[in-house]
């Protein structure tokens, strides 16, 4: 079994998956500035500029998942959980902006990205270890809503609210409300903190470099011990930010959820030293004319027939 480090040319994605743990070189991790934080924010904004047609293309996903469940919620009287959906938005980011993280890699390498080359994601060697992740942060996301509606009842019962005025005035002008959000909010950070520490950084350094979701957390929680206050001051950024833009009926996150996803790469960038070999995409093979006459038989072949 391979022991070649992350950068050698011969290393592949499948070496990485399968060795023990500890026996890959891990990349090395740098210390970051909370001027780095803006630098990379900045960035981020540059990218979605470059390129706004694509990142409002994939982001258009919140806004319209925030619209859904805000109807669902008021159509089911299940209130307490519409600020709980709305805050786990942030646990499932990371692995929603995979696209996003590819349309800066590619602008960073020089090519001119085009709206399909946030799909190209799904043909990279590492997308099974993406996906892997992206589902333990949506069992977190999970486990968050089970935890949230576990407190409400504990402290309100199972009497569902009348309205959503009441429902307001309850939370915030009894004691039994402001336990509520204390309660929520420090049992919140938690999940917060779990999500940010085990994928900060890991999404796009599986994409650079096709690590293992194990390898990708394990620096990622790394990348936080190295850097707490910057890391720490990037977690509320992001929060305060995803607040901001699910204000006026989630539509902000069309703008919010792009720069963000573009910043991240460039924060891992930041964080991390570059491979040595950049990956790039093998090119796909020219699709050659086909014609009517030949089908259905080019569906199997893929040519026409006698060529």
């Amino acid at each position: 079994m391979s022991t070649a480090p992350l950068t050698s040319p011969d290393f592949t994605s499948t070496d990485l998956q399968l060795s023990a743990p500890g026996s890959m070189a891990l990349p090395a991790i740098r210390n970051i500035g909370y001027g780095d934080l803006g630098e990379a924010l900045r960035m981020g904004w540059e990218d979605f500029k470059a390129v706004p047609t694509h990142a409002i293309m994939l982001a258009m996903i919140y806004p319209v998942l925030g619209l859904v469940l805000a109807r669902l919620v008021l159509g089911y009287d299940v209130l307490p959980l519409l600020f709980p959906l709305a805050a786990g938005f942030a646990l499932l980011g990371p692995f929603a902006a995979i696209g996003l993280y590819e349309l800066s890699r590619r602008r960073e390498l020089g090519d001119q990205p085009s709206a399909w080359h946030a799909f190209d994601v799904l043909r990279s060697p590492s997308f099974g270890a993406m996906l892997a992740l992206g589902c333990l942060l949506m069992i977190l996301f999970a486990v968050w809503i089970a935890a949230a509606q576990a407190i409400y009842v504990l402290i309100f019962g199972y009497a569902p609210a009348a309205s959503m005025s009441n429902f307001a005035a309850t939370v915030i002008g009894t004691p039994q409300g402001w336990s509520l959000i204390l309660i929520g909010c420090g049992v919140g950070l938690l999940f917060a903190v779990v999500a940010l520490c085990i994928s900060v950084v890991s999404f796009p350094m599986m994409l650079d470099r096709h690590a293992s979701a194990h390898e990708a957390m394990l620096v990622s929680m790394q990348a936080v011990a190295k850097n707490p206050g910057p890391m720490a001051v990037w977690g509320l950024i992001v929060a305060v930010l995803l607040v901001i833009g699910s204000l006026p009926f989630f539509l902000g996150l069309a703008v919010v959820v792009p720069v963000l996803g573009h910043a991240t790469w460039h924060l891992y960038r930041k964080v991390i030293e570059p491979a040595d070999r950049p990956y790039r995409a093998p090119a796909q093979p020219p699709k050659g004319r086909r014609y009517a006459a030949d089908f259905p038989v080019s569906l199997f072949t893929g040519r026409r027939p006698g060529r």
